[in-house]
């Protein structure tokens, strides 16, 4: 039952995948994680800190999914209280309390905002019990939650912090605080962690059936999707965590399941930071939701919607509608209305929820359910981003509970992301490490922010090879140097891996990433042995990726919508 794997590497390059391939097909597992989204890494995580022989497997990229597309929020849920679901709320808090302070303090940081009140007494009565509520069970896990507590501000005080909010858009306001993150950032270092602790963690390995004796679930058949291989993958117990694709994993088994997933659609806008004057997020009701406008680096996420999908899964779309619902319900509180010329980045994402008795995907379960639905298989569905480390212990626990012998209880409350240890002392030293590298300390900020103390590693990179010190194209926050530790160091294997995915260009970038592709794309060629046919196929599936993306979003509704954005295939290099 214990790991064998005595070297570890910090790296997860081409050599790591290939390793981990190679032990996939000749080892016997104990647990064999389908998914790298937040889920399926914290999985694979939880398992292999116990001390069990891991692999991991996803079909695409890390957090290619849902993982990469929600609000960026490590919260409670303040909605959740007024359901009275106070056991999600508090549950939410205490591990954003642990992700801020523990597991992940250079990626996930506290962000304010701004509660504005429209009713002079009621309302600030009640939103303020709310608050104070939330404000408690931060405090419940046995440790300080992180982050300041909540504040009542008079009229004057809200146009202070918010000058660009209308004055007859409110009487007042209360400030709180939650937290932020770049999800598919957290997914990839997630993903590399488990790695170090000696999982076999690969992607673009899809699974493709199970294998079975009998009834029971023994493993699955696997496909490279980067070489054509088919190979077996044997396994005691085998957890399925793939999200929205959980109905369709199941169906390979053979098996109906107990419970179905279904698919919620939020669209996220990005805007300039520039384009309305604040110091604190908002946060407003909806008459379906609630509507969060988050700071985010130089920008503005201006999101969600909720809405049923049933169509593609891989590549959910936004439509002219979306935008225009967002854009609509911002402009009733802003001084100067935004317009569709200032949205920089749309993306759409599928939240999983646990389908119950209502027809609205908003009224649905944000709780998460654990099920032996055969023997061998372990389904984990439902839940939030921020709660991903209880549900990957509770099914963990579940697929441990079916192995014979004990394994030690989760011990992931205690262990930091690779790049946090360290993390606050390097920020206190800043000044003194930009001024030993003859780096700008803004850029120090933002290389530790990402990275935490691995930023090191970036720096020896650039100190090598001075000729990746520049910025790319179009997108003056990343550096040639993050491209290339991209494929060295973090899983990365096609070129929207690294601009989508770990960068933020294809949503922060006027341009989308046009710009930044044939840079980018030569980078990662070099490092990864691509002909210049490769890098041509890569750069052109990219800008298709764009066109395509933005011809949907000039549709009037969900189905033309979905039918421009699958003008753009997937890139598929195998033979």
């Amino acid at each position: 039952m214990q790991n064998q794997s005595v070297s570890r590497s910090s790296k997860l390059g081409p050599e790591e995948r290939a390793a981990a391939i190679e032990a996939l097909k000749n080892k016997e597992l104990d647990i064999l994680v389908i998914g790298g989204g937040i889920v399926g890494t914290g999985s694979a995580m939880d398992a292999v800190t116990r001390g069990l022989r891991v692999g991991l497997v996803e079909a695409r990229d890390f957090a290619s999914g849902t993982s990469s597309r929600s609000s960026k929020l490590v919260h409670g849920g303040i909605r959740y209280l007024e359901q009275l679901n106070f056991r999600l709320v508090r549950e939410a808090l205490i591990e954003r309390g642990l992700l801020l302070q523990r597991i992940a303090p250079h990626l996930v940081k506290p962000v304010r905002f701004l509660y504005p009140l429209k009713k002079p007494i009621f309302e600030r009565l009640y939103i303020g019990a709310g608050m104070l509520l939330y404000d408690l069970f931060s405090y419940t896990g046995g440790r300080p939650p992180g982050v300041p507590h909540h504040r009542h501000l008079s009229k004057r005080q809200v146009h202070r912090l918010m000058p660009s909010l209308r004055q007859d858009a409110l009487v007042g306001g209360i400030t709180y605080y939650d937290a932020q993150v770049d999800d598919a950032r957290y997914v990839a270092s997630l993903a590399r962690t488990a790695s170090f602790y000696g999982a076999h963690v690969a992607s673009r390995v899809r699974v493709e059936g199970f294998l079975k004796v009998g009834e029971r679930v023994v493993g699955v058949r696997a496909h490279d999707l980067l070489t054509g291989e088919f190979f077996e993958i044997k396994a005691r117990q085998v957890v399925n965590a793939t999200g929205v694709w959980t109905d369709d994993t199941q169906a390979m088994v053979g098996e109906r399941g107990q419970f179905k997933v279904r698919a919620s659609k939020g669209i996220h806008l990005v805007v300039p930071r520039d384009r309305f004057q604040s110091k604190v997020g908002l946060l407003l009701r909806t008459e379906k939701s609630v509507l969060f406008v988050i700071p985010w680096g130089r920008h503005w996420l201006i999101g969600t919607t909720d809405t049923d999908w049933n169509l593609d899964k891989a590549h959910p779309a936004a439509t002219a509608a979306d935008i225009d619902y967002l854009l609509e319900h911002v402009n009733k509180v802003i001084n100067l209305p935004l317009t569709r010329e200032d949205v920089e980045g749309v993306y759409a994402g599928l939240r999983p929820l646990l389908a119950g008795e209502s027809d609205e995907t908003s009224k649905l379960s944000r709780e998460h359910i654990v099920a032996h639905s055969v023997p061998g298989l372990v389904v984990i569905a439902g839940g939030k981003w921020t709660t991903y480390r209880v549900m990957a212990k509770d099914a963990i626990d579940e697929a441990v509970a079916a192995l014979d012998g004990a394994a030690p209880a989760s011990i992931t409350e205690d262990v930091a992301l690779l790049g946090a240890e360290g993390y606050r002392a390097a920020w206190n030293k800043r000044s003194k490490i930009a001024r030993a590298f003859g780096v700008h300390k803004v850029r120090i900020e933002h290389l530790l922010n990402r990275y935490g103390t691995l930023t090191d590693e970036l720096l020896d990179l650039m100190r090598d090879r001075p000729e990746l010190n520049n910025p790319l194209p179009g997108a003056d926050d990343y550096l040639e140097a993050e491209v290339v530790y991209a494929c060295t160091h973090e899983g990365a294997l096609h070129l929207d891996d690294v601009l989508a995915r770990r960068t933020r260009i294809s949503i922060e970038a006027w341009d989308r990433g046009v710009s930044a592709a044939p840079v980018a794309a030569r980078l990662m060629g070099a490092e990864l042995g691509w002909d210049k046919a490769r890098v041509e196929q890569e750069i052109q599936f990219y800008l298709k990726r764009v066109t395509a993306e933005r011809t949907s979003q000039e549709q009037p509704d969900d189905a033309s919508a979905d039918r421009a954005r699958l003008e753009a295939p997937d890139i598929s290099v195998s033979k």
